[in-house]
């Protein structure tokens, strides 16, 4: 898979001996690094934010914990699948669950959705069948729905250039006089890719109906953030003219809240807005990566204690929002899901190998017709051998 980042800047050399990125823990959201939207702490703690408010049901409530449930179950049954065998890769959303699921809920039916290849719980917010998003990871297909059906485009392995395609999509949106947005998902190291330059410049020339939400979860593949920009990253929106907030990417009433104020800005007319979400991996970045490589364990610690899933459930309990059978029952609908997936994966055909040239060309293409021809002689020569 293609590297998540390339360096921004090179830091000048320092004298002194420096310590290695392994050994130098990230900027946490408590820390000494800017303001962040947080309206629920890691200990559950509900705070109030000026800017930013909510207010919901305690039903709403266990929807959001439900949701980030089921998508921890989901994306650690895809990681096993993949240890298996039975997919040839996969990239873990393990910790970034508030992330996704609270800019997910953000979205209206009419908003449409340019992901990365690791929005699993933002596919799962937009009523995609989980099951869909292993094809393509298992060689199958090359996504497996139907983009219009949800609005919610297909996995995009290429890092950053969705953003551009967001932007196209959401100038279209405006043309059309339409009152839906847009939003597009990135990680860090994409922000140092010169396609998501471009879709800043553009969105704000054209005051294009988008949210660009980054999910900063500290390390592009083996690179830190501080070896990727010198600056804040929700501050580069200042350079192309529209706003930047930060949020507590483990909050998912936080992730909430920002999303939709940006989604409603964007209704309004009133341009982009660069939504950074500060937040952590804490797996792989992909099955073929071994962070333990580059990262330190102590780090890894440090975030667990502001795990997404566990600050909300302590939230529920301390209001009295969820008692013991909601918990039981969503276990129970956890192993269901699991066993599914796990079922629908090892059910799937085999790919026919010459489909891959039927969709090239709208209205066929001569070239493409000798390749296939080619191709399937190729692979026939392999049946002729084993006789």
């Amino acid at each position: 898979m293609t590297v998540e980042s390339t360096a921004a800047a090179r830091k000048p050399r320092r004298s002194s001996k420096r310590t290695s990125a392994a050994k130098t823990p990230a900027k946490t959201p408590q820390g000494s690094g800017p303001e962040l939207v947080q309206l629920l702490t890691p200990e559950g703690e509900r705070v109030e934010h000026p800017d930013y408010s909510i207010d919901l049901t305690a039903e709403e409530l266990r929807g959001l914990y439900r949701d980030m449930v089921l998508t921890r179950r989901f994306d650690a049954e895809a990681t096993a699948l993949q240890r298996q065998g039975e997919l040839g890769l996969w990239a873990s959303l393990l910790g970034q669950e508030a992330a996704q699921i609270g800019s997910g809920r953000a979205l209206r039916d009419d908003d449409y959705v340019f992901p990365t290849y690791r929005e699993h719980g933002v596919a799962w917010c937009r009523g995609v069948d989980p099951t869909n998003l292993l094809g393509m990871f298992r060689g199958v297909n090359h996504g497996g729905w139907d983009p219009n059906t949800n609005n919610f485009h297909l996995y995009t392995i290429v890092i950053g250039s969705q953003t551009l395609h967001a932007t196209g999509y959401a100038m279209g949106v405006a043309k059309d006089g339409a009152d839906s947005a847009v939003i597009a998902y990135f990680g860090d190291g994409a922000s140092s890719q010169g396609d998501v330059a471009e879709a800043f410049t553009f969105s704000a020339v054209y005051n294009a109906p988008v949210v660009f939400f980054c999910q900063n979860n500290q390390w592009a593949i083996s690179e830190p953030t501080e070896k990727q920009t010198r600056v804040p990253l929700y501050q580069r929106a200042q350079g192309f003219g529209f706003p930047g907030v930060r949020v507590d990417g483990n909050d998912v009433l936080a992730c909430l809240a920002v999303t939709r104020s940006a989604l409603e800005r964007a209704r309004r007319g009133e341009g982009p807005t660069l939504v950074e979400a500060f937040t952590y991996r804490m797996g792989a970045h992909t099955t073929s990566d071994d962070p333990t490589k580059y990262r330190a364990d102590e780090e890894r610690v440090s975030w667990e204690a502001k795990d997404p899933i566990l600050r909300l459930r302590t939230y529920l309990e301390k209001q009295g929002a969820a008692d013991e059978a909601f918990f039981t029952g969503l276990d129970e609908e956890s192993e269901v899901l699991g066993k599914r997936v796990r079922e629908a994966v090892r059910a799937m055909p085999d790919p026919d190998r010459l489909a891959i040239f039927d969709h090239a060309y709208a209205d066929g293409s001569a070239l493409v017709d000798e390749e296939r021809a080619q191709f399937a002689a190729y692979q026939a020569s392999f049946a002729e051998e084993g006789k």
